[in-house]
Formats: structure tokens, sequence, C-alpha cells
């Protein structure tokens, strides 16, 4: 059968699907059994095609209506974290790169900018802090800024700036992801201007031991939140087979789940800055492990569990890809 003639036979039918979803058992396996023969179908003779991937996005749709229905055994919050955050990783793993893409640029032109205007620094970070962190080191604590206050009150100030600062980025993600691009250029010009502000007193390798126990955990969730944004308005951009509206509230709901998942994180990084950070005298080896754990921690949950866990579910049901639409 031509893709046209089968489209012409069953468009009316998907649409009935897609716009009218019972909550029923027994509607629902009855239409999800439809829709996942006529993806066997396209599969087999449109492989390729916008028609193949809409319904394959069609069924996904209800096999998650079905799974959200369906009692579970297990801990809905365990459920969440073990499996539909790393799933929600891999089906928007391009966004991730992007975010990331646009992180290092922007801290490469911080870097520069900071390289080649003596006065480029001061502006990003502000005269005070400068004028206190070269008083400390002529002290030799060129760190003394991570000792000040109680651990509790640095603590819970942080954690709550950096939630805010999280949200904040997936939230104006809606202005068509320039205001999520923006925030990753602000952040980004920022830590490239204050890394090469340590590198340039001589203490970069100390800054590295000492500001990156907590700042690999921290800076990794902000990219992984800038991620949230952007997939929210690229849903607005590039609604595919979906109106722009269906689109939106799809990316929506996926970007505000990357972006609620990833706050224990945010708050693992504040917990460190005002517990660990603070201790600038210790040993190398103990800050090397807390950064390497950290790392190892989001390259695994992040980017390597997700495909293992995708690959997983692939061989399970054969006939339905969450993340090719």
């Amino acid at each position: 059968m031509r893709e046209a003639l089968f489209i012409k036979q069953n468009s009316e039918r998907w649409k009935q699907y897609e716009l009218n979803k019972s909550k029923e058992p027994d509607h629902l396996a009855d239409s999800f059994i439809s829709i996942t023969d006529d993806l066997a179908y396209a599969k087999t003779f449109y492989p390729n095609s916008k028609t193949t991937q809409y319904l394959n996005g069609l069924a996904s749709g209800f096999h998650q209506s079905i799974y959200r229905n369906k009692k579970e055994k297990t801990n809905r919050f365990v459920t969440y974290w073990k499996t539909e955050l790393p799933l929600l990783f891999y089906k928007h793993r391009r966004q991730l790169l992007y975010s990331f893409g646009f992180f290092i640029v922007f801290c490469l032109i911080g870097m520069l900018s900071a390289m080649y205007d003596d006065t480029f620094v001061r502006l990003i970070l502000g005269n005070s802090y400068v004028n206190m962190t070269n008083d400390n080191i002529a002290k030799g604590d060129p760190f003394g800024v991570y000792k000040f206050g109680s651990s509790g009150v640095m603590f819970a100030a942080i954690a709550a700036n950096n939630i805010y600062v999280e949200l904040r980025m997936f939230a104006l993600g809606i202005l068509f992801s320039v205001g999520t691009i923006y925030n990753l250029m602000l952040n980004g010009v920022m830590l490239g201007s204050f890394q090469y502000y340590f590198f340039s007193k001589g203490v970069g390798l100390q800054s590295v031991l000492v500001i990156w126990i907590h700042g690999t955990l921290e800076i990794s969730a902000l990219v992984i939140s800038g991620a949230s944004g952007l997939v929210m308005g690229n849903s607005l951009l590039f609604p595919k087979t979906y109106n722009r509206l269906v689109s939106l509230k799809r990316g929506a709901l996926d970007g505000m789940k990357i972006a609620i998942g990833i706050i224990p994180i945010f708050l693992t990084a504040a917990f460190l800055e005002g517990y660990v950070t603070r201790h600038t005298e210790m040993p190398a080896i103990a800050s090397i492990a807390i950064l390497a754990t950290s790392l190892a921690f989001i390259i695994w949950y992040v980017i390597l569990y997700p495909a293992l866990l995708n690959r997983k579910l692939n061989l399970l049901q054969p006939h339905i890809d969450e993340t090719s639409f």
C-alpha cells in the first residue's frame, strides 16, 4: 500500500486517538494494540518516514498512559529517579549536548576577555570580591572567603540561590530558548573569567582542588538545567508532527521533570560548599577523590546509565522507541 493511501485510511482514527485518550484501561489497551499494529506496518514499509515517527510518538503516549494507570509495586520516587529521569536525559540528549556546548563557548569567551582586558574580571565579579580575594592571596589564604560564617547558613543560602537560578533558567526557555541561552552566557562568562583570575594569580591548580569540590556537581547541574530550558523552548521552535500548543505542553512537562529531578544534585553541591570546601587545608588526594567521584556520578547517571536503560527497554519493547520522536 502506498504511504499516502495508508495515511488517508487511518489519519482520522489517529487524530481521534490523539485528542480523545480515554482513561478506561480496556479502551486504552485496545487503542494501544491498534496503534502498535499500525506502527509495526509503518516500520516495515515506510521505516524512515514522518508517518512512522508520528505513530511512534502516539504509541509511546499510550504506553505512558497505561503505565501511569498501572498500580506500581515500587515507590514512585524511586521509580522517578531510577527510570523516568534517566530516560528523559537520553530522550533529550541533544539538548544536553547543546547546553554543554553553549556553556563551554561562553566560558572560553569569559576566559579570553579576562586575559586581554585587565578590567574585565572586576566588571564581572565586582570590585569588592576581587579586592577581598587579592588580600586573601597576599595573606596566603586565597580561598578564605569559604571560611566565613556558619556552615548551615551558608548551605541554606547557597542551595536557595542555586535552585532559584536553575528554575529561572528553565522558565526562561519559554522565550524560544533565548532566555535560557542568555543565562548560560551569564554563568559561563562568569565562570571563565573567575577561573582565569585564579590562574593569573598563580593559584590556578589550588583553585581547582578547592573550588571544584562543590563546583563539579554545581556546574554540571547548571548545564543540565540549561538543557531543561532548551527542551521547553525547542518544543515551541520545532513542534514536529504536533501542533505548537501540544508540543509546548510536552516540552514544558519534560523540562520541568528534569529541572525538579536535579534539585538533589544542587543540594549536595551546596552541602559540599558549606561544609567541605571551607577546609582548604585538606590533602590533595581527598580533594581529587571528591572531584573524581562527583564527575564519575554525573557521567554515569546522565550519559551512560540512560543509554544502557534505553537499550534494555528497547529489547523488551521492540515496537516502541521513545527517543526517536
